[in-house]
């Protein structure tokens, strides 16, 4: 759990340096929002890898995720700003994944 937490918080701290500084969408609110979302795929990618969560567990864990994105985005942001969010989570989470399949123990925790 704590080597999740901490892709979580580097995922959030990389992606916010990177949107802040070479994207700069003025709003640092959303930037933060979308840092989040990014730590956050990175993070419960890291913690279901393991042979104990299911592929339903994680394809259900990912979506209860997305759809928290998009309630808290909607209700902060609007609907339309909080949409980049999921799909910043979803590539995150399915490359992450893709990745880990080339591996022989199909797994990125090894």
């Amino acid at each position: 759990m704590q080597k999740a937490l901490m892709y979580f918080a580097l995922g959030t701290v990389l992606s916010f340096v990177i949107n802040y500084f070479f994207i700069s969408s003025e709003n640092i609110g959303l930037d933060i929002f979308y840092a989040i979302a990014f730590g956050l795929a990175w993070g419960l990618s890291y913690y279901l890898d393991t042979p104990k969560f299911t592929l339903v567990q994680k394809l259900l864990s990912s979506f209860a995720a997305m759809g928290v994105l998009v309630l808290v985005g909607s209700f902060i942001f609007n609907l339309e700003l909080a949409i980049p969010a999921i799909l910043k989570f979803s590539t995150v989470f399915v490359a992450y994944y893709l990745i880990a399949s080339f591996r022989t123990n199909k797994s990125l925790r090894n």
